[in-house]
């Protein structure tokens, strides 16, 4: 049986359209069909170093690449202000999307793109590559066996230290700076993932001199009365690690449990264990392949990542930036 091969089309070239474009070199049955950036010159130079002069297109705009017949699917690597434009854009053209997270800044933006998806049939989905990775859905396997009992709480943080310059996208308001929506979206999402829908959160933050948060920390009350604790920081470089706690034990993923490949599993009776899950290359053809699978299979959204999640999502991100005093141009 012959698998179709679905062609790809990345829309900017930065640093994460990078990483994206390598992981397709390691994603069964996809294709690099086409790059665009606001420059041929730019594009160019994106293909020559990381797709093929006989298959992949160089488009030097946006829309160039979103009407290109020879394009299925279209990852969205552009900064978060861009996400909506960029998005509907695509889906009004016929693609079928992939947007980097965060999905966009605000849950108002993201209900746009998700109206859009929805009315013109679409896949779209949130590229949090977290939620596919091998040892993510091992922890989730493990969880679910009832190992280490009825799971009451969870932590998580991912920082860095990051010297503050105005021009750079982390803290720039324009771009969407700040260290929620680049680094405190993977606690939330996976602290979601693990918990379920969020009630409420209370949050604190220290804003940068450009307005932006610094670094944030937030505790979010589930529906089904779990808590979950979750730091976000430029300005310090965390341990990132997530813990999974039970009435039994606990599951930790560790050493930046966005992309780890280890889980540590520890139960009451004093029996301690590390399993390892490699990921393929630098971790994103995960994402890729479940997009792939939901393309061949006729869904326009996965059941790991749902656009309804992704939105419910954005409104706690929304809640988070009004406690800690962040506000974009988007929001007015």
């Amino acid at each position: 049986m012959t698998v179709r091969t679905i062609r790809w089309g990345i829309l900017g070239t930065g640093k994460i359209a990078k990483a994206f474009a390598t992981a397709l070199k390691e994603t069964p049955d996809a294709v690099l069909a086409a790059v665009a950036s606001r420059s041929v010159d730019s594009a160019t130079a994106f293909v020559g170093e990381h797709g093929s002069h006989e298959l992949t297109k160089s488009h030097g705009s946006y829309q160039a690449l979103a009407d290109d017949p020879d394009v299925d699917a279209i990852y969205i690597a552009t900064p978060h202000p861009m996400h909506r434009e960029n998005a509907l854009m695509c889906l009004n053209a016929g693609k079928h999307v992939l947007v980097e997270k965060a999905f966009t800044v605000n849950r108002r933006e993201a209900q746009d793109i998700v109206a859009l998806a929805r009315e013109k049939k679409l896949f779209a989905m949130e590229a949090m590559w977290t939620r596919f990775q091998p040892a993510v859905l091992e922890a989730k396997r493990i969880v679910a066996s009832g190992e280490i009992g009825t799971v009451a709480t969870v932590q998580g943080d991912f920082g860095f230290d990051a010297p503050v310059d105005p021009e750079h996208r982390l803290f720039n308001p324009a771009l969407g700076g700040g260290s929620l929506l680049d680094l405190g979206i993977y606690p939330l999402s996976i602290a979601a993932y693990f918990l379920g829908p969020v009630k409420s959160v209370q949050a604190v933050g220290q804003l940068a001199p450009t307005g932006v948060d610094l670094q944030c920390t937030f505790a979010l009350q589930h529906e089904n009365g779990g808590l979950a604790a979750c730091t976000a920081s430029l300005a310090a470089r965390t341990p990132g690690e997530f813990t999974i706690s039970g009435s039994k034990g606990f599951v930790r993923l560790h050493g930046r449990f966005h992309n780890t490949e280890e889980v540590t599993v520890e139960l009451d009776d004093g029996n301690r264990r590390t399993v390892r899950k490699p990921r393929i290359g630098n971790g994103y053809a995960h994402e890729i392949i479940e997009v792939n699978r939901c393309l061949r299979a006729g869904l326009t959204e996965s059941p790991v990542m749902p656009l309804d999640e992704t939105l419910a999502l954005m409104g706690v991100l929304d809640e988070i930036r009004r406690q800690i005093g962040v506000a974009y141009d988007a929001d007015r």
